[in-house]
């Protein structure tokens, strides 16, 4: 994490000034940054962000948990007399200045990776294979935001060779400041989906948000992007992109850089080949559209020079960020296929299309939630995901949320004759199911993150 005098603080800060100086300010410094009082440790900078709360009430409770330091917003009148201030026009800004500064003094290569799905798990690829010969620090949990982002940069630990970043976004012009902070070596665009059209309004204006990685991304470094995506290429074919910056495409299509052949599906994961390596690659991830990610890291592990062995063992050894296809056997012997965190109708119907495909289990059970930010279209996306059951595979649908009831709903009006039933209550949801799951069946549980839907699966079992 950082680690810096007070002094350079104010520089990487554009602070104007130190308040509450002492004789030994000149030996004071700060390891780590913090904007949440409750997470402080001795010798945290603290960073009091003005959002749904004013962190300058927190400043106190800083304190006395050991921050060394803390910025304060000129215009929130006078500072607190007990710790060193540092005094910035804007702290969140100071927060972005300051991440900007850190990246700049570390040698760290950067990879930015951004998309519609697919972010966090070929970010957990990427670090697991890269891991294997270098150094490397990725993001963890949700921290890729317009706050989370620069607190992940502050945190790498001088010396990391490889820095992993995730890169979210809600609204345009979001991940063009990110880019700028963190002035990826490496961007990467996973995918294009439907997700946040409510705020974007169509896949055109999706597509021209998630390349604002380029703003930030170093012209002599390289661009990875799904090459089968018509709208990412096309909207390139009308920038002006610098000579030296490399592009790799991936795809389904044989035309891109970097496609599989061969794909096979097992009890346990995947096993493929590609068209750049020979020796066949081994999943134990379950869903077709992992070929896709897994690509996208061969492509990285091929600029580092990573060897075919380390390669194999780092997609192995991986370890996925919780709710994320995750795979939990429950005590009663049933299987819980965890993807709670988040959905969209790509990874709605990839998840239904990979559990509903899984062989050897007695009953197939999905709860499925809401898919949120879909904007006018709502309402038929949910239709497609009902039509996208095999009511010859699948015992029964339970839905939650608002929007969900959709689901169920065209399940029973299109003759399926399984149960489907729509639920308000988490806990009636979970006892219906605990009723029908027998030892030898497998359940998914998906929805988008507002729901909260992992609250199901700790009720399971």
């Amino acid at each position: 994490m950082i680690r810096r005098s007070l002094q350079e603080i104010v520089q990487m800060t554009d602070g104007t000034e130190l308040l509450n100086k002492s004789d030994t300010i000149h030996e004071l410094s700060v390891h780590g940054v913090s904007i949440d009082s409750r997470t402080i440790v001795p010798g945290n900078l603290f960073i009091p962000i003005i959002r749904l709360d004013d962190g300058h009430k927190y400043v106190q409770q800083a304190v006395e948990k050991g921050a060394a330091a803390s910025l304060w917003q000129i215009d929130h009148g006078p500072p607190p007399s007990e710790i060193p201030i540092i005094l910035v026009d804007d702290t969140f800004r100071a927060l972005h200045t300051l991440a900007m500064a850190y990246r700049n003094q570390i040698p760290s290569k950067i990879i930015g990776v951004t998309g519609s799905n697919g972010k966090t798990t070929v970010k957990d690829m990427i670090s697991s294979v890269l891991g294997t010969q270098y150094k490397v620090y990725r993001t963890y949990g949700n921290l890729n935001g317009e706050y989370g982002l620069p607190l992940s940069i502050l945190e790498v630990e001088e010396g990391t060779e490889v820095v992993v970043l995730e890169m979210g976004m809600n609204n345009k012009g979001e991940i063009s400041i990110l880019s700028k902070i963190a002035k990826p070596d490496i961007g990467i665009i996973t995918m294009i989906g439907v997700s946040h059209l409510s705020t974007l309004g169509s896949r055109e204006g999706i597509a021209q948000a998630k390349l604002e990685i380029l703003d930030g991304l170093n012209p002599e470094g390289t661009f990875i992007l799904n090459g089968d995506e018509s709208l990412l290429i096309h909207e390139l074919e009308h920038r002006q992109l610098p000579e030296t910056l490399r592009m790799i495409t991936f795809g389904v299509e044989t035309s891109n850089d970097y496609y599989s052949v061969g794909v096979e599906f097992t009890s346990s994961g995947l096993r493929f080949s590609t068209n750049k390596h020979d020796r066949p690659i081994r999943l134990s991830l379950l869903g077709s559209h992992n070929v896709l990610n897994a690509l996208i890291t061969i492509a990285v592990a091929d600029l580092f020079d990573v060897t075919a062995e380390n390669m194999q063992q780092g997609l192995l050894n991986l370890r996925l960020s919780s709710m994320r296809m995750e795979r939990i056997q429950s005590e009663k012997g049933f299987l819980i296929i965890n993807d709670a965190w988040n959905a969209s109708p790509i990874s709605m119907n990839a998840a239904i299309d990979t559990v509903q495909s899984m062989e050897g289990y007695d009953k197939i059970i999905f709860i499925l939630g809401d898919m949120l930010e879909l904007g006018e279209r709502e309402r038929l996306y949910h239709v497609e995901v009902a039509n996208s059951i095999d009511f010859s595979k699948v015992h029964a649908v339970y839905t939650y949320g608002e929007i969900s009831k959709v689901i169920t709903d065209t399940l029973a009006s299109s003759g399926y004759s399984g149960v489907a039933k729509h639920f308000t209550s988490k806990a009636e949801l979970a006892d219906e199911c605990n009723q029908i799951l027998g030892i030898n069946d497998v359940v998914l549980i998906k929805g988008s993150r507002g729901l909260k839907l992992e609250d199901v699966c700790s009720m399971l079992g």
